[in-house]
């Protein structure tokens, strides 16, 4: 009876000191698959493009600001293709509502950059695998940065843009997202 009581009372006081508050990224609007209201319009896709509604939660401490990517591993490229990249998000906004990734739309945070896709545009650029390739994975990650700003513009490429967000991530998390067109 003694022993229970321990191996109990061990449980229920030590728990809270192995759980973590980890940083964490979810969405209200986007599962385990995308749909067309997150496919690609353009390149032979039709969907409705529209960037995922994002929150995120447990701030790593020491983070100044946010940057938001979506990215295929994927892609019949040799790189991968980079479908979105936001950045100077400050540091008291922890939502980007559905569409925000939409330039013309201003529902970004004031100060947050958008800048050149794979696709040649600003912007959220949503899934559009070529017919008949498979499934194709689509990264959202949130990165907790160390700097305000990254220093760059709207026009910096997705190599820059990822080398200077691997220079200063605190933390990330992501959501992963799979998508596949069919031939007709």
């Amino acid at each position: 009876m003694k022993t229970s009581f321990f191996i109990l009372a061990f449980i229920l006081t030590a728990t809270p000191l192995f759980s973590q508050n980890t940083f964490t990224l979810s969405s209200n609007t986007l599962g385990g698959e995308a749909t067309i209201t997150e496919e690609f319009n353009g390149f032979g896709c039709t969907g409705k493009n529209q960037s995922p509604q994002l929150s995120w939660k447990n701030v790593p401490k020491g983070t100044k600001s946010f940057a938001i990517t979506l990215y295929d591993p994927d892609a019949p490229t040799g790189s991968g293709w980079w479908h979105w990249l936001a950045f100077d998000i400050p540091l008291n906004i922890d939502e980007l509502v559905v569409n925000a990734g939409n330039p013309k739309l201003n529902l970004m945070p004031k100060g947050t950059i958008q800048s050149t896709t794979d696709y040649g545009k600003k912007g959220y650029g949503g899934p559009c695998p070529p017919e008949g390739h498979g499934l194709h994975q689509y990264i959202i990650t949130v990165y907790a940065l160390k700097t305000k700003n990254l220093g760059l513009d709207e026009n910096a490429n997705p190599a820059r843009v990822a080398y200077y967000l691997w220079n200063n991530t605190i933390a990330k998390a992501s959501i992963v997202s799979y998508y596949q067109r069919t031939k007709k």
